[in-house]
């Protein structure tokens, strides 16, 4: 890897490496190179990545330094580098701090990434951290201390269309980044892998095609088995297939992937897939073929929960909703340090990936351009306009789904998808001092030694110094409710205008009713304060064992928006 100093300087202004120690801080993974440029990456016209999504690539915060910290080896990211690299961050006096790693779910004095953040925050440093990559399961979470940002990940409104045609004249939306010019448009004939019964052949696993006649056809194969996408359209090739669809299981949804395959291919979603299959068994001599449409944007489905984001509830602390937000993390094109389509002329290289580690990093972008309009605003402060302006409908105008085309809980989207624009000027904002999560710790349960690991300093908890974890002045609400009422109190600040008044707005969850006192907030100046209660009940009409809900202050201009999670008891 070659670096040009003059270009370096400009944009990166320190790397060390504290996974080799004495070593250069290269990647050799790529996984930092396209985080880092995903949050501040300058603008690079002529991106592309297999002829495929062609544009100016360009980092949410453009104008942005970054000093790299590198933590990883292939082998894995050990808790002592990242904690150690947080700690210098911490000293050359960095404004965010983007951390696409995790881990299992630990108490926050166990948890190092935690540790580290706290201390970060305490210096006025804001830290996103990624949601996990073990989605849809619920409880699923990693980095849910309410002082890190927990971002989860959506799709965007982009595809690299593979339509597939079969001989019914049904058509059915795919994807593939392998999009030849030449595939001919007539219909060929259409096989299941699978047909012969063995769940092998039917998963298209290497070596399962050897005795199924594949020769000149277009081969349904099913995704998983832990074989890659691209692995079973090699085994397709390699036994004479034309052509290959992959179709989703249930637990992906529809949610698909533009692979670059080594033949004609395209990636449907399970619903598709049934229907493919039901085509093939409803005639003696199924055909089919895929046309090739290359990019398509302006999805109205798009954002979109995808099946791998972490969900919800908090297992450590579930009285904070986490995740906080979701963000692009679904195929994100960014830097690369090596060319991986064969474009070795070129200077700038891409990638297109997945994972909450690429959602993560638009949040940090956002964030250090908030920092920088905002040099006053706390890192509580900055998460609450984030979370507060977020959106809970897509470009359709319809709510968030998640895979499976159901509309997303806020277990899944948290406040919703991260709106950089709105959040520049939320009206009000949460705001959270270091000293105000030690209440929240002793609410936890923690032991004085224990939030002292935290915290970094003696702590004495007392009965009048703690506080349930739904008490912390956080921007959404997530209560367990039973038999007895639950009262809380929030203070907002005013960031927007001197001379607002904002009206609450309530959208109950099923089966609670949520009482706010006052009705009305008035703000004289900016920066002027105020506080409301909450009280949350039950009226007998809830139907399972969740609800949601969201609480609104209004004025002509603003909207500050906080979702309302409660688990029945």
């Amino acid at each position: 890897m070659r670096i040009q100093w003059d270009d370096m300087q400009k944009k990166l202004i320190g790397a060390r490496s504290f996974s080799s120690a004495g070593q250069p801080p290269f990647d050799v993974v790529g996984h930092g190179t396209h985080t880092a440029s995903t949050a501040a990456g300058s603008p690079v016209q002529g991106a592309t990545f297999y002829g495929q999504a062609n544009g100016t690539a360009n980092g949410i915060a453009p104008l942005a330094h970054l000093a790299v910290y590198k933590v990883c080896e292939k082998s894995g990211c050990r808790e002592a580098d990242i904690l150690a690299a947080m700690d210098s961050a911490v000293e050359d006096g960095v404004d965010v701090i983007s951390l696409s790693v995790g881990g299992p779910s630990l108490p926050f004095y166990d948890d190092g990434i935690a540790i580290g953040a706290f201390g970060a925050s305490r210096k006025g440093i804001f830290v996103s951290c990624s949601a996990g990559n073990w989605g849809p399961q619920e409880r699923s979470l990693s980095n849910e201390a309410p002082w890190i940002a927990t971002v989860g990940a959506s799709t965007v409104d982009r595809e690299i269309r593979a339509i597939v045609l079969l001989g019914n004249n049904s058509t059915f939306n795919g994807q593939s980044l392998f999009q030849p010019k030449d595939f001919p448009s007539k219909f060929l004939p259409l096989v299941c892998a699978g047909a012969n019964g063995n769940e092998s052949s039917a998963l298209c696993a290497p070596g399962s095609l050897s005795n199924v006649d594949v020769k000149g056809k277009i081969v349904l194969c099913e995704i998983g088995g832990g074989i890659a996408a691209i692995d079973k359209s090699q085994e397709v090739k390699d036994s004479g297939g034309a052509a290959m669809i992959l179709m989703n299981d249930e637990r992906n949804g529809y949610v698909t992937i533009a692979d670059a395959h080594v033949l004609p291919a395209s990636h449907v979603g399970y619903v598709d897939g049934l229907a493919i299959k039901s085509y093939l068994n409803s005639t003696a001599s199924p055909v089919a073929t895929i046309k090739f449409k290359g990019t398509v944007t302006g999805l109205p489905d798009a954002p979109q929960v995808v099946s791998f984001s972490s969900r919800g509830p908090s297992r450590v602390s579930p009285g904070i909703l986490k995740p906080d937000v979701i963000g692009p993390g679904f195929r994100i094109l960014a830097a690369w340090p090596v060319s991986v389509d064969d474009r070795s002329k070129t200077k700038s290289t891409f990638n297109m990936i997945s994972g909450t580690s690429m959602s993560c990093p638009h949040v940090s972008g956002v964030a250090a351009l908030l920092k920088s309009a905002h040099p006053d605003w706390s890192p509580a402060a900055i998460k609450s306009a984030i979370m507060t302006t977020a959106r809970s409908s897509n470009l359709g105008g319809k709510p968030i789904f998640d895979q499976q085309f159901v509309p997303a809980n806020v277990f899944e989207i948290g406040a919703g998808h991260v709106n950089p624009s709105e959040a520049n000027n939320p009206g009000l904002v949460y705001d959270i001092q270091s000293d105000d999560y030690i209440p929240y710790l002793c609410g936890l349960g923690y032991s004085d030694k224990e939030i002292g690991l935290i915290v970094q300093r003696t702590v004495k908890c007392s009965n009048d110094s703690s506080i349930p974890e739904a008490q912390l002045n956080y921007p959404s609400f997530s209560i367990k409710l039973g038999s007895d009422p639950k009262k809380y109190t929030r203070t907002v600040t005013n960031v927007g205008l001197p001379g607002s008044s904002f009206i609450h707005e309530i959208t109950a969850p099923q089966g609670v009713n949520v009482e706010v006192t006052p009705d009305t907030l008035h703000f004289n100046a900016v920066n002027q304060k105020a506080t409301y209660s909450v009280t949350f009940s039950r009226n007998g009409n809830a139907t399972g064992s969740f609800a949601q809900g969201y609480l609104t202050w209004n004025t002509d201009l603003y909207s500050v928006k906080s979702p309302i999670a409660v688990i029945f008891e």
